[in-house]
């Protein structure tokens, strides 16, 4: 009889947990639907679509910032997982060492390349833009 208890129990907190993440996949899912009948309605009366939906803000500052400083946090909370080890245990903290400074280290070499490009990209149109002030 505790067994039956004991699963009721563990049914009825897995429901209790799982709850929030169904409600907020069904508001999403019904909000999708009404984008696409909005969209399909303009499209019939001959609407067009930039009125409806609003261009996607681009964020501000270039993405190298984002990689070098996502990638040293990564690199750095991948440290504090080796030297101060939550579970007391060697193995899950080297274990998460590895993971995240792999990964740390992926996102800085990737800001680091991609500033190398952005400053190349940066001079040539500087110098592109120079060169048309000067004719004119």
């Amino acid at each position: 009889m505790s067994d039956i208890l004991t699963g009721i129990m563990v049914f009825v907190i897995l429901i209790g947990v799982s709850s929030p993440i169904i409600v907020v996949g069904v508001i999403y899912y019904l909000k999708k639907r009404l984008e696409h009948k909005q969209i399909m309605t303009a499209i019939e009366k001959g609407t067009p679509l930039s009125e409806i939906i609003p261009p996607k803000p681009r964020p501000a500052g270039p993405a190298w910032i984002r990689y070098v400083s996502t990638g040293i946090a990564l690199i750095i909370i991948g440290v504090g997982f080796t030297l101060f080890d939550p579970m007391n245990t060697r193995y899950f903290g080297m274990s998460l060492f590895v993971i995240l400074c792999g990964i740390g280290a992926a996102m800085l070499i990737r800001g680091l390349l991609h500033r190398k490009y952005y400053l190349k990209n940066e001079l040539s149109a500087n110098n592109n833009s120079t060169d048309k002030k000067k004719s004119a």
